[in-house]
Parts: C-alpha cells; structure tokens; sequence
C-alpha cells in the first residue's frame, strides 16, 4: 500500500481499506460481516500479542464450559484464527501447519457457537463461519492494495486453493505462473469462498 490516504477516525481508515480490498476481489460483504471485521481489526490494534495462542488447546477448553462463557472462548478462538489466516499466514509455517487448519479450526469454532447457543445474536456466527474464507481473501487482498507483490508464497497459495477453494489463493497463483492450476486432490467444501462478484447478503 504506497498511498495510504488517512481518514478522520480509525474506524473510518478500517471501513476504506475494507471497501479497497473488497473491490479488488470482486466481492461484497453485508454490513454486518463488514462491521464485525472493522471491530475485529480494531480490537487487533489494542491487543496485538496473539503469538502465544495455543489455539486447539483453547478450543477444547471451550467446550468444556456452558453459556455465555462458553460464546466468549469460542468467539476468541474464531477471531484469532481469522487474524492468523488473514494476516499472519507465516506463522502457520513456523508452526509446521497448514494456512487451512487455521480455517477449518475457525469455521468450527464461529460454526459450534450457532449450534450451542439459541437467539438471534448467533446469525453472525453463522455468517462468520459460512463466509471465513472471504473474510480472509479480503484480509490477504488488504496488504496487496497499491499494488504490492502477492501476499502469500506460491506454495502457500496452492495448498490454501487446494483445502479451501480460496479465490484470492487461486488469483495469487495466476500472478506467479501463467499455467492453469490443476487441482491435485478434490478440494474440500469452500467454508464460505469467496467467489466472483459474490454478494455476502441476503
């Protein structure tokens, strides 16, 4: 991101770089899924220490308890896993995992919250779970604006195309090779793909 234009308040600075990177990808978020994310990011900014997460192990944890406990500890575990996917893919390959399991544990995590709880407060949870792989399309699309090299490694674009069905992964491929991908293994379901001109409303 070369030209960083400053907004009058850091919400705004989130809502615009949201709105960049979501025209780069060709997709839209509902307003609720894009104000879920401003705050997530916002609340990064304060809370910046996520490394020391052992994330499964908080999971688990998770389970262990009831109620609204039980929303908060699987919420953490959703968002940091958006974080890692999103922002800080390299930290997966320092951990000897793939970017996926990042995916998959927060699909759970957003996916067990709808499944426990009752009310009309889970819908987003639902969304958050449906739609991770977007939201991190668009997290990846973000350090891309004003035409930065791609986010991710090409290995890592494979396999995160291959588990996930991840369209920025796919285009990120497209950047570094003009041979068409050819899937090695039947991907798994897309966990909420970001598609082209799709639309995260209803």
């Amino acid at each position: 991101m070369d030209t960083l234009i400053l907004n009058p308040t850091v919400m705004a600075q989130w809502h615009s770089l949201i709105n960049e990177a979501e025209q780069a990808c060709s997709a839209q978020l509902n307003e609720e899924l894009q104000s879920y994310l401003v705050f997530l990011l916002m609340r990064y900014t304060r809370e910046a220490d996520i490394a020391n997460s052992v994330l499964a192990l908080e999971y688990l944890q998770a389970l262990e308890v009831d109620g609204r406990m039980q929303e908060a500890q699987l919420r953490d575990v959703g968002d940091k896993c958006l974080l890692y996917s999103g922002l800080f893919p390299a930290r997966a390959e320092r951990r000897r995992v793939h970017i996926s399991y990042y995916v998959k544990l927060g699909v759970s995590a957003y996916g067990q919250i709808t499944h426990s709880l009752a009310g009309v407060g889970t819908r987003v949870f639902s969304e958050l779970s449906r739609h991770f792989v977007g939201l991190m399309d668009i997290l990846h699309a973000i350090h891309e604006l004003g035409d930065q090299p791609p986010f991710l490694q090409p290995l890592q674009a494979m396999e995160l195309w291959q588990d996930t069905g991840s369209q920025h992964a796919y285009h990120t491929l497209t950047r570094y090779t003009h041979a068409v991908p050819v899937v090695a293994r039947s991907p798994e379901p897309s966990l909420g793909t970001a598609r082209s001109h799709a639309n995260y409303s209803h």
